[in-house]
């Protein structure tokens, strides 16, 4: 295989990029047009980034259906640090926050607001390996806690929630960093939604926190000033130096989700993709997926070989076949195809004849 060729990029993220906004990227990172200087070069101060991160908000808003009751802000510090900043800002004194967990990233984020306050568990699958997401009837939600959390797409078990489950008037808050816009999403359900950029909205370094107006008013002046909701919100995420380029891509990135038809389209296409290879899974036995069917994740599809000892050499020769990263997280094991927005259906179309070949010749 010639290292020209672009490979299929099955990693969970960073993830996989439209080729457009590579191109416009690669296009750009020397100059901008009209502008003279690169990309990386401007000012996050300029009128030039200015209008970059006043049109990826209007395209975020306009995509995804996001209203002005709500602040759209652009951090930095992954998923992993909203772990720390939503309970700070929002596990008020005297109150509780309820849990979900249905996995590592879940059990990451209690361990970290249980520095801040009081957590409870309210539901979990982890005697079941977390090969589903808890049902409603298993929730054992508190009405007066501050909030609920969960975990919208457990990447490592390729399980994610079908539907939202119903807590009442406590503010919901998600980590939705691997299926965030994948699908249309009704905002509304939420208080907040926050996630990484790397998997479905753009590279590494951009976390997108969408956040109630109304919850800013738990932002205690006394946090400190970077952590503090109430503080980016009124700067527009403009408080310190923000990751430009970063956001600068993610909005190439919303421009190109309106070309493709917007949510309602890429969420069907994401759909197909996925369909495709759990039926090539479910085909004859050969291979056996992870997570359980009501709880399949469209993005990240985890499963075993019958045999796992082929396993390694599946890994080995779907790398030198041009599809790369399908090796399984180094806790579960196996195998995973992560399939986010931009991957492209011929992509999926070659894992599926290449897991027919492997049977062929070694089932």
């Amino acid at each position: 295989m010639s290292v020209s060729q672009r490979l299929f990029n099955f990693s969970s993220g960073p993830a996989v990029l439209p080729e457009p906004v590579l191109l416009e990227a690669q296009r750009d990172l020397f100059m901008l047009p009209g502008v003279g200087m690169s990309v990386l070069e401007i000012s996050h101060r300029s009128k030039t980034f200015d209008r970059i991160l006043q049109e990826a908000e209007a395209d975020l808003r306009s995509v995804a259906g996001i209203s002005d009751d709500y602040a759209v802000l652009f951090l930095q510090g992954g998923a992993s640090l909203q772990f720390s900043m939503l309970p700070m800002n929002l596990l008020t004194q005297g109150r509780s926050a309820d849990y979900v967990l249905t996995g590592v990233w879940s059990q990451k984020a209690i361990a970290e607001a249980r520095r801040v306050g009081e957590v409870r568990v309210a539901g979990t699958t982890e005697g079941e390996r977390f090969t589903r997401v808890p049902r409603q009837q298993e929730l054992d939600l508190d009405a007066s806690a501050a909030y609920v959390h969960l975990t919208t797409n457990n990447t490592i078990y390729g399980t994610q929630w079908p539907a939202m489950p119903d807590v009442g008037d406590v503010p919901l808050a998600v980590d939705a960093s691997s299926d965030l816009l994948g699908a249309p999403t009704d905002f509304s359900r939420f208080g907040v939604v926050y996630g990484g950029a790397q998997k479905n909205l753009g590279p590494s370094g951009v976390t997108l926190v969408v956040i109630r107006r109304d919850l800013l008013a738990r932002s205690a002046s006394t946090l400190h000033t970077m952590l503090n909701y109430a503080v980016q919100a009124e700067n527009r995420s403009l408080y310190n130096t923000p990751n430009t380029f970063g956001i600068y891509i993610l909005g190439l990135v919303l421009r190109w989700f309106k070309a493709e038809g917007g949510l309602a389209a890429i969420g069907e296409r994401n759909g197909h993709k996925a369909a495709a290879v759990y039926a090539e899974i479910d085909r004859t036995g050969f291979y056996r997926g992870h997570a359980a069917a009501d709880s399949r994740s469209r993005h990240n599809i985890t499963f075993r070989l019958r045999d796992e000892s082929l396993e390694d050499a599946f890994v080995q020769e779907s790398t030198a076949a041009g599809l790369d990263g399908l090796t399984g997280h180094r806790s579960v094991g196996g195998l995973r195809a992560s399939i986010y927005n931009a991957f492209p259906e011929a992509g999926v179309a070659a894992l599926v004849q290449f897991m027919r070949e492997f049977e062929r010749t070694r089932g």
